[in-house]
């Protein structure tokens, strides 16, 4: 019997990208591999339509095998005239302005315009730097005059614009309840003034903003995949809260061909400095349900601020008192009530909006999910601290569930109970009454939404599993042999390779201040760190919460996925009891951001994905809305200038949108949100695959420029917080890979003095190789490697962009490990081997082609499968029989995309002398991180 021949000799034979088209007729999109293909069919070319009047609804069809959509059958979004006359749905839109192509309204012309935008929009100046730039600018010109003549007459002309301008008003509201006979308390005579902007303006310009054409759903709909017929949940729009307001609203005839526009919000309390005094805010802000995910995410002008509402302060001794802290809760929810009353008729009465389409409609308001953390999840449902929002169940059993809180179970409560038996055995605070009691189909406890930056990111990792990790070290080793035990697993973390999108940890997880982007990161290469150091037990747990998380995150959620979110969610209850039974949580884990963990199927049944309604949202907003106006103002009655901030920026918004509908300025993607370190978008994810060792993965953390360190993130926001602005339309095919712009001046132009720099004398063979197997028009019975003698072109980096619908990788250098397209049939790691770059560089051949190709090291699987532990795939450099490396030369078509390598530590310390620069040349086997990113979660599993 003949022996078998060893992976490692058996030949690899690439696939090129542009052999996998898209089959659809009208996308001219090409693909790696199978599974990318299968991923754009399913996202873009996925839906047929069982609605016949399809020209009534938001987006013309994309007819598709896979996905059937139906729409709710008498909320139909009707297109109508200005005065809510029905019109035939074959008419065509109004025209985009009555203005002419050259009027530039304030601004005078594109000049004045552009000056205006880049100067308080981009450079974020203050005034007297403004009237500084204009002094300089006149001073360099010999005739003529700036487009300003200092800041006044800047802001003046955005102060014109019409269009986005919705003015700041206030009230106040102040204690009104029973007072003591003497000593009153200072805070029952305070007034307290809260600032807002009416949302039913808001939500006009919102829906008559031109850039969300084609980004918005006006009715509810449900999707179902063909064949085995299963539901397929994405945005908001998609879920079963929709369509059962939906219901509820139609029981009205007068509603019948309505749209439906829920009213999202959000608030969250923050502090912008504290060295310079008190600087509280609470900002609220105002979404709507119609806008895609991926869009509010990115904001684009789909995230309006609302308000800022007052924060009560009492002296110390009034802290703890009943009367003030019932007193700060019912303030918030009479506040809402009133900032939120313009909307209540159109909940009702449909009311006549534009929308983005130019086209007229009647449309429906109702009171939608609120944004927000736990505390302020507490404040909000009326429930009681440790309590569930959600459901009945006891603080001290939270996994054990119990029915879901009602409006017309808390009615019930406090007709036949106490106020004090209420609190103590229901979780209620009778006390309160909720602002949603105001309106009409609105149930407060019904609208509480999934968390993933504070419920999963922040809370179960960070604060639970990783704390419970050093405790376990601590109680079984001693604290000096937990000392000793979690410094190894710092460097560990610190010597995973660099990864576009990976945080450096220098010095493992040794930093003062946790941030959402700490553990993010640290989600990433944490797995792997652990490992050797801790039970296997506690790996599962971590593993099983990983896939939870990035489960969790993605784009399309189907009910496939929605039963792998239930086993992962299984498993990690089944193996986080090794907590318990080590003695770290004896008592348990009843902990309401853990527990939360298990109504997210329900809530993503009823709302679509998480991801297009987290918390990461609100905050990202945060530093538009607040953090750079504040940076930007006097910081004397600083409040006043982040209004006027807001409104101007909202104007400008307004403004450009209006151009690029009339065509007087090119289309482009809002910049207003968009990090200085992070330009590209989601769905043109860009990492640098670089073969220069210099200098690699120099992405060390910083902190808040000028601002006060430790005590604000400031800028330095979670990935999920930028995951907020960061725009996600896919435009792009699922991948693409090209060479650097500039060939590298001063390296090898031959191919022998190339195979010289590099220490491969074999390169002219394996470039003969490589030519020998592309696509030729002739064929050959007997294999004759073609001999190339011409000049050659290195590069230092190549870039490969892909579309990774989640998670935002970023630019960055990194050590080039990629994925390789070798199977076109298959889908996943099956379908691709894994390599190492070791030169990038192109030719021109005989035949006139350009041919960009790289140098790589191939690594073979350790196994077929998975690894059991970690359910990370793993892989060890290739060698030949003679102990050389097996090489190949490839061409950049048939890389997917970059790879993310952890080493296999195993019991073994980490010397000192290893970090993220050599670990890849010291270690001889590892693991293909699939927590690198969402988009490598999806390929290597």
């Amino acid at each position: 019997m003949p022996q078998s021949i060893p992976r490692s000799q058996l030949p690899r034979h690439t696939v090129r990208a542009r052999w996998i088209p898209c089959p659809h007729a009208s996308c001219h999109r090409w693909f790696k591999t199978a599974s990318g293909l299968k991923y754009h069919k399913s996202s873009i070319h996925n839906y047929s339509f069982d609605d016949s009047s399809l020209s009534e609804h938001s987006a013309p069809p994309r007819l598709g095998e896979d996905t059937i959509r139906v729409f709710h059958d008498k909320l139909t979004g009707r297109i109508c005239d200005a005065s809510g006359h029905y019109l035939d749905p074959n008419t065509p839109p109004p025209p985009v302005s009555e203005k002419r192509s050259d009027d530039w309204g304030p601004y005078g012309d594109q000049l004045r315009f552009e000056t205006v935008e880049f100067i308080f929009r981009e450079a974020e100046m203050s005034g007297s730097k403004i009237d500084k730039l204009c002094h300089l600018w006149q001073r360099s010109i010999n005739t003529g005059s700036p487009p300003f003549s200092d800041h006044k007459e800047l802001y003046q002309a955005i102060d014109a614009t019409c269009l986005g301008d919705v003015q700041w008003s206030s009230f106040k509201l102040r204690y009104d309840g029973e007072r003591p006979a003497d000593n009153i308390p200072p805070w029952m005579d305070e007034a307290y003034e809260f600032w807002f902007r009416d949302p039913r303006f808001l939500v006009a310009n919102m829906l008559s903003n031109p850039e969300f054409d084609g980004e918005m759903d006006y009715v509810p709909y449900q999707d179902f995949t063909t064949g085995d017929v299963k539901r397929r949940f994405e945005n908001f729009m998609s879920g079963d809260w929709a369509w059962m307001q939906a219901d509820k609203i139609v029981q009205d005839p007068s509603t019948h061909g309505a749209a439906f526009v829920p009213i999202i919000l959000g608030s969250d309390k923050m502090t912008v400095s504290v060295a310079t005094g008190q600087n509280d805010y609470w900002p609220v802000y105002l979404p709507i349900g119609n806008i895609h995910n991926n869009v509010r995410r990115a904001h684009c002008n789909g995230v309006e601020l609302l308000a800022f509402l007052a924060i009560p302060k009492a002296a110390k001794k009034y802290t703890n008192d009943p009367a003030f802290r019932h007193f700060k809760k019912q303030l918030f929810h009479g506040a809402m009530s009133r900032i939120l009353s313009s909307l209540k008729t159109g909940m009702t009465v449909p009311q006549v909006m534009k929308c983005p389409d130019r086209h007229f409609r009647h449309v429906i308001f109702g009171i939608g999910p609120y944004i927000a953390d736990y505390p302020e999840q507490v404040l909000i449902s009326g429930i009681v601290q440790n309590w569930c929002g959600r459901c009945i169940a006891f603080p001290d059993d939270l996994d054990a569930g119990g029915p879901p809180r009602t409006l017309e179970l808390t009615r019930a409560l406090i007709e036949e109970l106490s106020v004090g038996t209420i609190w103590d055995e229901w979780g209620t605070d009778a006390n309160i009454v909720p602002f949603t009691d105001d309106f009409p189909r609105a149930d407060i406890c019904q609208l509480l939404v999934p968390d993933i930056l504070h419920q999963l990111v922040k809370g179960t990792f960070k604060d639970h599993l990783v704390e419970w990790v050093g405790k376990y070290l601590e109680q079984e080793y001693g604290k000096a042999g937990a000392k000793e035990r979690l410094a190894d697993i710092d460097r560990r973390i610190a010597a995973a390779p660099p990864f576009p999108g990976l945080r450096r940890f220098p010095d493992g997880r040794g930093f003062s201040q946790w941030t959402g982007d700490d553990s993010k990161a640290l989600m990433k290469v944490y797995l792997s760190a652990i490992e050797g150091h801790v039970p296997d037990d506690i790996v599962w747990t971590f593993r099983a919460f990983l896939e939870f998380c990035y489960i969790v995150r993605q784009n399309v959620i189907t009910d496939d996925t929605l039963s792998d979110l239930k086993n992962a969610l299984h498993r990690f209850h089944q193996h986080r009891e090794v907590f318990r039974d080590l003695g770290v949580r004896v008592g348990g884990f009843s902990l309401p951001r853990q527990h939360s963990l298990v109504h997210y199927e329900a809530l993503i049944r009823l709302f679509g994905v998480p991801n297009g309604l987290c918390t990461s949202i609100t905050e990202s907003k945060h530093i538009t809305a607040v953090k750079k106006p504040w940076r930007r103002s006097s910081k004397h009655k600083v409040l006043g200038q982040i209004l006027r901030t807001n409104s101007r920026l909202s104007q400008l918004a307004a403004a450009r949108a209006d151009f690029e509908a009339r065509g007087m300025l090119p289309r482009s993607r809002p910049r207003e949100n968009v990090p200085e370190r992070n330009l590209l978008t989601a769905a043109q994810n860009v990492n640098t695959l670089s073969t220069d060792r210099e200098g690699l993965g120099n992405s060390t953390r910083r902190r808040g420029d000028g601002l006060d360190d430790g005590q604000d993130d400031d800028l330095m926001r979670d990935e999920d917080e930028r995951a907020g602005i960061v725009d996600e339309r896919p435009t792009l095919a699922h991948s693409d890979v090209k060479l650097a712009r500039c060939y590298a001046r001063g390296r090898a132009r031959s191919v022998p003095a190339l195979a010289i720099e590099l220490g491969v004398p074999g390169l002219s063979r394996l470039i003969g190789q490589f030519l020998y197997e592309q696509p030729h028009k002739e064929s050959t019975s007997t294999p004759h490697f073609p001999v190339f003698a011409g000049r050659v072109k290195v590069f230092h980096s190549a870039t490969a962009t892909f579309v990774s619908p989640s998670d935002p990788s970023g630019i960055g250098s990194m050590y080039d490990c990629i994925f390789v397209s070798t199977d076109d049939t298959d889908e996943g790691m099956l379908s691709m081997e894994v390599a190492r770059v070791l030169s990038f560089f192109s030719f021109v051949y005989t035949n006139g082609d350009t041919y960009p190709c790289a140098l790589v090291h191939w690594f073979d699987r350790i196994a077929d499968e998975t690894d059991e532990l970690t359910g990370m795939w793993m892989v060890r450099p290739s060698f030949l029989e003679e102990g050389s490396k097996n090489l190949a030369v490839i061409h950049i078509d048939s890389i997917v995309r970059s790879a993310h390598l952890l080493p296999i530590f195993g019991n073994e310390r980490v010397p000192p002398f290893i970090n993220f620069h050599n670990s890849l040349d010291i270690y001889r086997s590892f693991y293909i991180n699939r927590f690198a990113d969402h988009h490598a979660f999806q390929l290597a599993s």
